[in-house]
């Protein structure tokens, strides 16, 4: 169960720089927004190009993050029953759900997708819009982004299976999100786990 843990640990780091870095990108979609509206309104000049920027900005945010976004258990709960269980009936939940529905669906949509990603490269697809940009680069954020998804999800069983077998700490009180039966923020439980 050690060596499992240790590589949670390191799909958990993985899926923090990758959130950090990517989360950058929101202020790159804003200047470049910024600068194109500027643009239009100043010199009646656009391109479709600065607009398919956006969207495969805000595309990496979106599809980049979604393994930082359940590593810090922000993606959308039912919090009105699951609140109300306790620390391992929500483990189970988190172990079926992540084993039955979430990584099955991610590996199917990665081998769909690949597909498409290499005729889009392989065909140098462009934008069906005047002066737009190349396909292939937002088709790969797909699968890119399902695989840190998955492996992320493969990360929070393995904590969630330490903590069922009492070998680990229970996951949800490290998210930094307060439950009814947690009186402890991240910062306080994260640093006792570091002092142990």
């Amino acid at each position: 169960m050690q060596a499992l843990l240790a590589l949670s640990r390191r799909i958990d780091a993985l899926n923090e720089l990758v959130g950090k870095v990517v989360a950058w990108l929101i202020l790159a979609a804003v200047l470049l927004s910024s600068i194109n509206a500027l643009i239009r309104y100043t010199f009646n000049e656009s391109s479709n190009a600065w607009l398919e920027g956006q969207w495969y900005l805000f595309s990496a945010v979106f599809l980049l993050c979604a393994g930082y976004t359940l590593r810090r258990d922000e993606h959308i709960r039912i919090d009105i029953i699951s609140a109300r269980l306790g620390a391992r009936a929500r483990a189970w939940i988190d172990v079926l759900g992540g084993l039955f529905f979430l990584l099955p669906a991610t590996i199917l949509i990665m081998v769909l997708s690949w597909p498409m990603v290499v005729d889009s490269y392989e065909r140098h697809e462009m934008s069906s819009n005047a002066g737009g940009l190349l396909r292939w680069p937002a088709k790969v954020l797909i699968p890119a982004g399902l695989l840190l998804l998955a492996i992320q999800g493969i990360s929070e069983i393995i904590k969630r299976v330490a903590f069922l077998s009492g070998r680990g700490p229970d996951p949800a009180g490290m998210t930094g999100h307060a439950r009814p039966d947690q009186d402890k923020p991240l910062d306080t439980t994260l640093a006792e786990e570091h002092a142990a």
